[in-house]
């Protein structure tokens, strides 16, 4: 009698998954698009905005502000200007200033045009869509906003984008506005926030002399900082206990400037979601360092089914014993369940394999130069031991790739060569 495999059907796949306990209370708190209540080492960014924009609460329409965020990627600008808005918007109704906060995405809406209708949109004024150019419709706005007593602080989110497809005239027109319109009441500020100042160069001076003339910097984050704000937005989005403080220190140390990263804090919440989902995926009750390799491969654009090849592809020419330390390093570091194992114990199981395989094992200097050999492919990470470690030690991590698939591929490498012999 022929067999027949049985099949789970598709209610009851999804009832597992449902039925499955999540280590996230509230994961959207890690969308990048979430405001957290605080901003934590973005403080002095909101003072000085609070400086510069404070004639709005205090002589409305007096002046039109002008001022630029500038910072590389996942630095806080967005969050910090939305954040600001939020507030400042708050504290204008309570002095009865109507004051609009308006965001603008200028990667997606890139010509003068679209960011005209997206303005008319937030404010809800019925403009046509067809028949008008987009500067008889920013006229149209402006009669509205001086008709309603309404004030704007309008945010050009990736201006350097926006000057780049639409060109310098068109961030001219909106940051020069009241030239143009002397007639109208100062209604409208700008926050413009750029990655760079590159593509000022490419304003005439006038233009580019407005927008330096209040500036505010956005530096990458540091280990120490990312790690603050990780455990901030820990709190907020696991449930308590389920996200080892491991997993916190490890993503500070990968994404930290002061750590060989690129300080991205976006990056690192990201790292933090992905983790989480895969503890998840797996129905674990923790989020764990072998979760956060995972969410690491996945993040480089390395899914399941390949990280694997890449990794294979990397130590497939390895010597014998350079294998056996790295498979050593695996064995220690899923043995301590921490992102670093001191050398010692990389040793230690690095004899134990060669007595296991039948090799001689190789003194310390030697295993030494293995590992810096390792770290020079990219396979493992090393520091020197710090603050939690007794004595000055050389410490072992692997970031990049889960470790169970890692050691059986390794240990089937090591067999390999025994077996040839």
């Amino acid at each position: 009698m022929s067999e027949y495999k049985k099949f789970v059907g598709t209610e009851e796949i999804i009832e597992g998954v449902l039925s499955k306990p999540s280590v996230f209370k509230a994961k959207e708190k890690l969308y990048p698009e979430y405001i957290p209540p605080s901003l934590p080492y973005r403080e002095e960014q909101i003072r000085l905005l609070a400086q510069y924009f404070k004639p709005l609460l205090y002589s409305p329409g007096s002046i039109s502000q002008r001022v630029f965020l500038h910072g590389p990627v996942g630095v806080g600008k967005t969050v910090t200007a939305r954040t600001f808005g939020n507030v400042f918007t708050l504290k204008a109704k309570s002095k009865g200033i109507n004051l609009q906060y308006i965001h603008v995405n200028c990667h997606r809406d890139r010509t003068v045009y679209n960011v005209v209708m997206e303005i008319a949109k937030h404010l809800r004024i019925p403009l046509p869509q067809r028949g008008l150019s987009a500067f008889e419709l920013y006229a149209a706005i402006l009669e509205y906003l001086e008709d309603n007593d309404i004030y704007v602080i309008l945010a050009l989110d990736e201006f350097d984008y926006f000057v780049k497809v639409s060109g310098s005239d068109a961030l001219y027109f909106f940051i020069r506005t009241y030239d143009e319109y002397p007639e109208y009441t100062k209604r409208i500020s700008f926050v413009l926030i750029g990655r760079s100042l590159t593509e000022l160069n490419s304003l005439d001076s006038a233009t580019s002399s407005y927008l330096l003339r209040h500036m505010i910097a956005f530096k990458p984050y540091t280990s120490k900082e990312l790690k603050d704000i990780l455990k901030q937005r820990m709190k907020l989005a696991f449930w308590e206990g389920t996200v080892e403080e491991d997993v916190i220190s490890a993503i500070a140390e990968i994404v930290g400037v002061d750590k060989g990263g690129d300080g991205n804090a976006r990056a690192a919440i990201e790292l933090l979601l992905r983790a989480g989902e895969a503890a998840d995926y797996e129905g674990s009750p923790r989020v764990t360092l072998e979760h956060l390799r995972k969410a690491y491969a996945s993040l480089a654009g390395i899914e399941s089914s390949s990280y694997m090849i890449i990794a294979k592809d990397m130590i497939l020419h390895l010597p014998l014993h350079e294998l056996l330390i790295y498979a050593a390093a695996i064995k220690a570091l899923k043995r301590s369940g921490r992102q670093y194992v001191r050398i010692g114990d990389v040793e230690s199981e690095y004899e134990m394999l060669c007595e296991i395989f039948g090799e001689r094992s190789r003194g310390h200097t030697q295993v030494y130069e293995y590992i810096r050999d390792l770290k020079q492919r990219g396979l493992i990470d090393t520091k020197t031991s710090g603050k939690g470690y007794r004595g000055r030690s050389t410490l072992i991590g692997i970031f990049n790739v889960p470790l169970d698939q890692l050691e059986k591929e390794v240990l089937k490498l090591i067999e390999q060569y025994t077996h040839k012999r």
